[in-house]
């Protein structure tokens, strides 16, 4: 069985779908389109602009939905038994599961982007990556801080085993990041985002997406859709839609994903979207499988 898993915030570069843009006709369309919907020129940041450029919060989001969700749509007969996405793969999922259309799933992102963005600049915050912790000592040292400081710090994504992105307040994730070294991680490192992605403050963001979640039209997908909150599969549409309003304060289950979907009888994962960086966390969750790019 084929599982498709579609990247997140991070994998974005400059020159993304310029050549998907230049070769197929189809492609060159939805790229249009999505100039039009934004009301800005993404195109042309995504195939020349510089990495800052790249890196704002709503030019980043719909980038990486695009470039994934536009190379879906190329694959000859798209027939995934399973699909599942890093926190904004999520969206590229379902579109490219025919749950969502590619013109509301692109506005939802395009909303989830700017609500993040506020949400950020409301309660500034951070996120750090732990290197060589179990996710239980990981959740112990952070609810410690908590109790100890009454500090925000969450572990945020399960990203493989022994690799854990903890989010929170600027003070909290720094004490945290102190007490992760003395437990024994080998690296406890603060990260260059914008907020606490995928931890209690992003409340306000939670709240402005959930309403727009609520209003957009949702079909069963044409396969199930691994969660990021719990990390099962899923096609019922109003427990996709509940799902995804609890996704950006709760945190990314990939590593958990991925063992079910392997559980469930995946072989092989292909990657859809730019860079390399979900199969390479797929190897380390399960080093049988085969993996691959589009």
């Amino acid at each position: 069985m084929t599982a498709y898993v579609f990247p997140g915030q991070g994998a974005q570069f400059s020159g993304m779908g310029k050549e998907l843009y230049e070769t197929n006709e189809k492609a060159k369309a939805l790229f249009d389109k999505a100039n039009e919907i934004l009301g800005f020129d993404i195109t042309k940041i995504m195939f020349e602009g510089s990495d800052d450029e790249l890196k704002q919060t709503n030019v980043t989001q719909p980038a990486v939905f695009l470039h994934s969700v536009i190379l879906a749509t190329t694959i000859e007969d798209f027939k995934p038994d399973m699909v599942a996405g890093h926190s904004l793969g999520e969206f590229s999922a379902l579109v490219a599961a025919g749950a969502l259309s590619f013109e509301d799933g692109l506005r939802l992102v395009a909303k989830r982007a700017d609500a993040m963005q506020k949400a950020c600049e409301l309660n500034p915050s951070t996120m750090a990556a732990v290197l060589n912790l179990s996710d239980e000592k990981v959740e112990e040292v952070c609810a410690a801080v908590h109790a100890e400081t009454k500090e925000v710090v969450v572990a945020a994504n399960y990203n493989c085993p022994g690799q854990l992105v903890i989010s929170g307040s600027i003070e909290g994730t720094n004490i945290a990041c102190e007490k992760m070294k003395e437990a024994g991680a080998k690296r406890a490192l603060v990260l260059q985002v914008g907020g606490a992605f995928h931890s209690p403050l992003m409340e306000p963001a939670r709240e402005e997406l959930a309403e727009a979640i609520k209003n957009t039209e949702f079909k069963t997908p044409i396969c199930p859709i691994y969660q990021n909150v719990s990390a099962k599969p899923f096609t019922e549409v109003e427990d996709i839609k509940m799902n995804l309003i609890h996704q950006l304060t709760a945190p990314v289950r990939w590593t958990q994903s991925v063992q079910n979907m392997v559980a469930d009888g995946a072989t092989k994962f292909v990657e859809c979207g730019p860079g390399k960086v979900l199969q390479g966390l797929v190897k380390k969750i399960s080093p049988e499988v085969e993996t691959a790019g589009v």
